[in-house]
């Protein structure tokens, strides 16, 4: 972010209109407050600033702190309401209101302080457990729920409770639940003569998700407070949670001309802008959200994001083959076009292969899935994790590898993780999938279908690609923790245990594996369809596509699992499994190497898919390495390999091995495997490089020579030289010329390099 924008930290906030919305719920409010609140309500602001500037000169604290607050001077309230605190100490109301201007503040976790600290005066204290469910359910936690039932134990006509109860089950489009939930928060809020607006928003936003794009909630709002910008953001909200970000641009833009001082709205616009690629725009309305609100991350990272940009390549596959000295075919113009931008430091070395894989994951999920993209598919890599992390701010779920808005795919590039722990080929294959399932049902898939369809799809890709069934998915399903496949999308939104959303990402999967195995990979494609209906909900399209009601479904894959696992499906054979392989890898530890050839077997016949650190392959493999039985040690690793082993070392020992045994072609298979896991290796890309000239695939080795030279090597002078024998085999002699010179002007005297532009002269 350019300097020009750190402006002094005074911010013009406004309250969101309807201050007395929920009268005490959120923390008592001094009465002085009402007639000004009253005004804001309604959308009269400038008497409402009048009301509120003349009680900036009351005796009572709390009253000031609220006027400072109402009036946008953020930091003379929060000076305030420290100086109240320490005249009154054991009054919990007061803590509650600061929280909820720390979270107007986007500080979150002081908020949730002040909440405790409330809590801890008076553990009964109902506008403290309803701040701090409403913190919860801001970072997608279960606790949230949690929370509000147990306020609605106490007080079934909590307004504040059946309002967030209505937004949970908004979140995870239980719309008739959020309705109930809703409808009789309305009623209370006419009863106790409290301001319906934030009701009137979630109403619609329940009509929005039913395909209701003109709700009467919508026009009863705008007549109760023509500049309630929040009749349209707080809808965009539900948009964005279910992905539909090209429909929540439409309404944040509504939301920011009803009130130009919403300064949420610009943000949230901003960000969505910047999803659809509409970058100009997106810089335009994340300024105007800085210049009122300099306390939001958000907007103060996504602008830096924005300024980041500047050290990006953009690259075309319709450029590719020009890149690689051949001219497009008729065939290759016709082909979708797929753009990516990547950081200058790595950009020449990975774009072959980010534009390659992106190609081929179009023509197979294009046929699969009879969708043809109608606009370019932009593919962004980012080798800082923050950066990628401030792309997909607001998504729900933790650890993202990478994230699909539609058209747009961002995610970690391999210099963003640590070599070994991502596989950023399947990572790629699983967003562009996403860009299938979205646009082909208008973005209104269920989540967990479409990252079912991902996970599926990354498992079809190539026999080793994808993740392997992890321990934690094996005790989920032994805790009988996974959820029925009707209500599976609520995994991925408000997880219940830390693991959830993984263990959802891969009961998504195998549920999709199981249509596929058992009904055929025609009817993903029809339940596909179905979801592109409005309003259709998981238990329909199962009933319509496959012929069964949800709970046999749910049968049915129970008994799935069951024989996918074998022996795991029990407690017992996960603790068999831990048993077995403790005691390989401590004889592994002693190099007692006959004992882990006798043990190791058994854990990998117990659970084949585990291939993380301290599998049985990679021990056993040394063992029989150690023992002279190199056959057996390399058929180890093929297996590791095979089930998805992914450390790039043990991968390139391998190749190694394969290639003394003298199987160039499955050392070759090897080598291309790890470019998939940690491109970011000179060596690689020389030795495959190597192999294929060898194995007379010139246009290949090309490649990998190229990629090779992008990485800067020390000697350039052989690097040259490598393209130019490549480019001589394909008959290229300029080019050819071109690299041998380069070569010489790096090393005047290097022998090979004058000894074949002597022969290219000569002919």
């Amino acid at each position: 972010m350019t300097l020009r924008r750190l402006l002094p930290l005074l911010a013009l906030l406004a309250l969101p209109a309807g201050a007395s919305v929920l009268g005490q719920e959120r923390g008592a409010r001094p009465a002085a407050l009402d007639p000004c609140d009253a005004f804001q309500d309604r959308g009269k602001a400038a008497e409402a600033r009048q009301c509120y500037t003349q009680l900036l000169r009351a005796s009572d604290m709390a009253t000031r702190a609220e006027a400072w607050w109402a009036l946008g001077d953020v930091k003379r309230a929060n000076e305030v309401f420290r100086d109240a605190i320490k005249a009154e100490p054991e009054n919990p109301e007061l803590r509650v209101r600061w929280g909820y201007l720390y979270m107007q503040t986007h500080q979150e976790g002081e908020a949730l302080n002040l909440f405790s600290e409330a809590l801890e005066i008076d553990e009964k204290h109902i506008p403290a457990k309803l701040g701090t469910a409403r913190v919860f359910a801001e970072r997608f936690e279960d606790k949230a729920q949690k929370l509000v039932d147990e306020v609605l134990e106490t007080d079934p006509d909590s307004l504040e409770a059946h309002m967030l109860v209505g937004r949970l089950k908004l979140e995870v489009t239980k719309l008739d639940e959020a309705d109930e939930a809703l409808d009789k928060a309305l009623e209370l809020a006419e009863a106790q003569q409290r301001s319906p607006l934030e009701l009137y928003a979630l109403k619609s936003s329940v009509d929005l998700l039913r395909g209701v794009t003109e709700s009467k909630w919508t026009r009863t709002a705008l007549d109760y407070n023509p500049r309630y910008g929040e009749i349209y953001s707080i809808p965009a909200r539900y948009y964005v949670i279910t992905r539909r970000y090209r429909e929540a641009v439409e309404l944040f833009a509504k939301a920011v001309q009803v009130q130009p001082e919403l300064w949420s709205a610009h943000a949230d616009l901003g960000v969505n802008l910047l999803r659809e690629n509409r970058d100009e725009e997106a810089r335009r309305h994340l300024e105007i959200a800085f210049e009122g609100d300099p306390f939001s991350a958000k907007t103060v990272n996504t602008l830096r994001l924005l300024d980041s940009f500047e050290r990006f390549k953009v690259y075309s596959n319709k450029d590719l083959t020009r890149l690689e000295g051949k001219e497009p075919s008729a065939e290759d113009l016709a082909k979708p076009t797929v753009m990516a931008r990547l950081h200058e430091k790595e950009a020449e070395m990975l774009k072959a292969y980010v534009l390659d894989l992106a190609d081929e994951s179009v023509a197979v999920f294009s046929k699969k899935y009879g969708f043809e993209p109608d606009r370019p598919i932009w593919v962004e890599l980012y080798p800082d994790h923050d950066d990628f992390a401030v792309r997909t701010m607001g998504m729900p779920g933790v650890g993202l590898l990478g994230v699909t808005f539609g058209y747009l795919v961002a995610m970690d590039s391999p210099s963003g993780r640590k070599p070994g722990t991502f596989h950023w080929g399947t990572t790629l294959w699983h967003e562009m999938a996403h860009v299938f399932t979205l646009e082909a049902t208008n973005h209104l898939v269920p989540r967990w279908f479409s990252e079912g369809v991902s996970m599926y799809e990354e498992w079809e890709a190539r026999p080793n690609w994808g993740e392997q069934i992890s321990p934690d998915f094996i005790h989920a399903f032994h805790e009988k923790k996974l959820l029925p496949v009707a209500d599976l999308d609520e995994g991925f939104i408000r997880p219940s245990y830390p693991q959830q959303i993984a263990v959802s990402y891969f009961q998504a999967g195998l549920i999709c594996r199981l249509i596929d195995r058992e009904w055929g990979p025609e009817k993903l494609v029809v339940m596909l369809r179905e979801f592109a209906k409005p309003s259709m909900t998981t238990a329909q399209a199962i009933r319509t596509a496959l012929g069964v009601e949800p709970e046999e479904f749910d049968e049915r894959f129970k008994v799935y699992l069951n024989k996918r696992l074998g022996a795991l499906a029990e407690k017992e054979g996960l603790e068999e499994w831990r048993a077995e392989l403790k005691k390989s890898l401590a004889a592994g530890r002693e190099k007692d190497w006959a004992k882990v050839i006798e043990l190791a077997p058994k854990a990998k016949e117990l659970y084949p898919y585990y291939v993380e650190s301290g599998n049985p392959y990679v021990l056993l493999s040394e063992a029989y390495e150690e023992t002279g039985a190199r056959d057996k040690a390399i058929a180890e690793l093929e297996q590791y390999r095979d089930q998805g082993g992914r450390q790039p070392e043990t991968l390139k020992k391998l190749a190694g091995w394969l290639e003394e045994a003298g199987r160039r072609d499955d050392s070759i298979r090897t080598l291309v495997d790890v470019l998939y896991i940690w491109p970011n290796d000179e060596e690689l890309h020389v030795k495959l490089g190597e192999q294929l000239m060898a194995a007379g695939r010139s246009r290949e080795a090309l490649r990998e020579y190229s990629a090779a030279l992008a990485m800067g090597p020390i000697d350039k002078a052989a690097a040259h030289y490598r393209l130019a024998e490549a480019y001589y085999k394909l008959s290229d002699r300029p080019q050819t010329r071109r690299h041998l010179l380069y070569a010489l002007e790096a090393a005047p005297g290097f022998r090979p390099a004058q000894k074949l532009l002597l022969e290219i002269t000569k002919n």
